[in-house]
């Protein structure tokens, strides 16, 4: 499919990194290109599965959750940058099939049984196997390496989940050129689709951006001018509001429904609770195009059956509560940005769960009725197409005259300050600031220090967040300024200037200075909370090769099993050349066969190196034969004297002409699946094959 023509270092694509589906595209041809994945599919399902053999990602791993359902790990995204006793982790981890642990920094743990053995992952590596897998759907496309990716977010993940979605990008092996907002990848990717033929887009427009996917919801106010600049005004949302709670509410009201019907709870059988999911999402699916869904789950717990149907309204009766927050949510944002609905030209809805209908309907009456843009961009699609535009301006390749204008100005998703005395918040950078930007403020010597020698030493640290609460919110980081005793300020006196500047790659520069001494520090703010350690990183990654090493042994294994199935099948069909084979060469052929199956189905875990010893054997049983074939051939063997004689002319031209069109298609099966198998071109294979043309 690609051209093979680009290098490693110029291809960058863009990499839309789902809680529930994954998504990736590149920029070439002088358009985007949504890539599909192996099976066909623009969307490839977040999910990883660990089976005694091999690992699976993507649509093999979600097809078979039902019988492996505890080593299936999915919604890895809902844990990343996040601590084991958060409060939503804990309410997750009710309805995930597989185990969760905490290690001794309380950073959640995914334990399956891989191998035989058990592992356990971090949310980081999990999605790290998510993206190498988008890595390589783009290779096997471009026909190249791709190393270089941009990779999108909810615009209100706090720098812990940005910084270990970057080290999930690392540990997969790419290097990441930027991680954005996914609200701006839809608003460039509708920027670019309602561009003119003039390359214009018509006159500035306002634009709401409601983002609404299977575990997050992201909401922006922008606006885009007719040159192409897209100013971000706010966003707004829940890092863990989306498609997953309603089908999470669908299961509960299942399971009561179970429970009422069947007087059992169903609610602590982890492989029952998955099956109910999987149906629940499929019905919440068809809701969407018809009034009614219906759910019909065999021998669902302890043999119970579980026949069942849901009306759409009785389904947007059970999820009211969730259709509140999400307007609830709408509402705060125009009341943050201090702006009026009526001033917004379009809504666009972006992500899958904005098919379900209710929620079209509720946002449409906040709008008064204005049209919802909803075909002129794929909803599933939007995110990953605006990241390979940002993408392949970042690479180098924005040259190109239809993304070259297009320039995206975005402000900080979260308010940022300092912890004052009495552990308040005092604010420097408010929320939806937009960056680059330089706040400064100045401190009295009132703050948290103490005293080392001739030296007093104040302490800063640094949050991100909205809490009035300083400890309640996101630790960023921490520094000191180091004051000389005989004359640093009077206690009460603003004598400190605390200065945040924020570049336009996002990345927080601190400074603070005792203005009577001039003594100044200036430090670049990474936060270590809930990050994984450069060690960890680099271990991450050592086996992030390994389990790629063992994926492609797996596909040699698979290779190799199933061109030995295939040289047995085809010898099988040698036997059917009557005239050709002995009795004797017959039975040898059938018994070497049957061994052969036998033992591809009663050897699962068999290496390389056993399977290519079989296929050897087998292969040189057809050797033997095929040579004593050949030999019969030249003699002008085959035919008795008295069959010959009976025929007439021309039923003998006809029957001898049929006999030899069969014979050596069925010889040039068995050749092709021996050479095949020994992976070469046998010469006196081929040679022999001319005998029979």
């Amino acid at each position: 499919m690609g051209d093979g023509k680009g290098t490693s270092s110029s291809v960058a694509v863009g990499i839309d990194l789902g809680t529930t589906y994954s998504c990736v595209a590149v920029w070439r041809h002088d358009r985007v290109e949504i890539i599909a994945n192996d099976q066909g599919n623009r969307i490839t399902p977040s999910y990883v599965a660990f089976t005694d053999t091999h690992r699976m990602i993507g649509d093999a791993a979600k097809n078979q959750i039902a019988a492996n359902h505890i080593n299936t790990v999915f919604d890895s995204k809902r844990l990343i940058g996040r601590k084991f006793s958060d409060p939503h982790v804990q309410n997750d981890i009710k309805l995930w099939p597989f185990q969760v642990i905490a290690n001794a920094d309380d950073i959640p743990r995914i334990v399956v049984e891989h191998k035989c053995e058990k592992k356990s992952f971090t949310a980081e590596e999990i999605s790290s196997m998510i993206l190498v897998k988008m890595r390589e759907i783009a290779e096997q496309f471009l026909g190249t390496q791709v190393k270089n990716a941009v990779i999108t977010v909810p615009a209100y993940f706090n720098d812990s989940q940005r910084q270990a979605t970057k080290d999930a990008g690392r540990i997969a092996g790419l290097n990441v050129l930027s991680i954005l907002n996914e609200p701006s990848a839809a608003a460039i990717a509708y920027g670019l689709d309602t561009k003119d033929d003039s390359n214009h887009v018509h006159g500035n427009r306002t634009i709401f951006v409601f983002d609404f996917g299977g575990g997050t919801l992201d909401l922006t106010l922008l606006t885009i001018e007719s040159k192409g600049n897209i100013k971000v005004k706010i966003h707004g949302g829940d890092t863990h509001l989306g498609g997953e709670d309603f089908d999470a509410a669908m299961v509960e009201f299942f399971a009561a429904e179970f429970q009422r019907k069947k007087r059992i709870d169903l609610r602590n059988n982890k492989r029952a609770i998955c099956r109910l999911k999987v149906a629940c999402e499929r019905a919440k699916r068809i809701l969407s195009s018809t009034t009614d869904a219906s759910i019909e789950l065999d021998s669902l717990h302890k043999g119970h059956d579980f026949y069942t149907s849901i009306t759409r309204a009785k389904f947007e009766e059970i999820s009211k509560n969730l259709f509140a927050r999400c307007m609830d949510l709408v509402d705060k944002c125009f009341a943050d940005a201090n702006m009026e609905k009526a001033s917004v030209d379009e809504v666009v809805l972006v992500g899958g769960s904005t098919r379900i209908l209710k929620l079209e309907q509720l946002l449409k009456e906040f709008f008064d009725g204005k049209n919802l843009c909803k075909k002129c961009i794929n909803a599933d699609e939007a995110v990953a197409y605006g990241a390979a535009i940002h993408a392949s301006k970042l690479s180098g390749g924005g040259g190109d005259e239809k993304i070259q204008d297009l320039k995206l100005w975005e402000v900080t998703p979260l308010s940022l300050g300092l912890q004052e005395e009495g552990d308040l918040m005092k604010v420097i950078v408010p929320r939806n600031t937009m960056v680059p930007t330089k706040k400064d403020h100045l401190f009295t010597t009132r703050f948290h220090n103490r005293n080392q020698g001739d030296l007093m030493i104040v302490q800063f640290h640094i949050y991100e967040g909205e809490r009035k609460t300083a400890s309640n919110n996101n630790l960023l980081g921490s520094f000191d300024l180091e004051i000389p005793i005989p004359r640093r300020a009077r206690c009460g006196e603003p004598m400190i200037n605390v200065c945040f500047e924020i570049d336009s790659n996002g990345i927080l520069h601190v400074s603070a200075e005792e203005k009577a001494m001039g003594v100044m520090k200036k430090v670049s703010v990474v936060s270590n909370k809930g990050r994984l350690s450069e060690r960890e990183v680099e271990r991450m990654v050592k086996d992030a090769d390994k389990y790629k090493a063992e994926d492609e042994e797996h596909k040699k294994k698979v290779e190799t099993r199933n061109k030995l199935e295939n040289l047995a099948y085809n010898m099988r069909n040698v036997v059917s050349i009557g005239s050709k084979i002995s009795a004797q060469d017959k039975e040898e052929i059938n018994n070497a066969v049957d061994y052969a199956l036998k033992w591809v189905g009663e050897n699962d875990f068999a290496t390389l190196d056993e399977i290519n010893e079989v296929g050897k054997g087998l292969s040189s049983v057809f050797h033997s034969i095929y040579m004593q074939m050949i030999q019969v051939h030249e003699e002008g063997g085959g035919d008795s004297e008295s069959e010959t004689q009976s025929q007439s002319g021309s039923q003998r031209l006809s029957s001898s002409s049929s006999r030899h069109k069969t014979d050596v298609n069925t010889i040039t099966g068995v050749v092709s699946a021996v050479c095949s198998f020994l992976q070469v071109t046998a010469p006196i294979f081929q040679a022999s094959l001319a005998l029979f043309s």
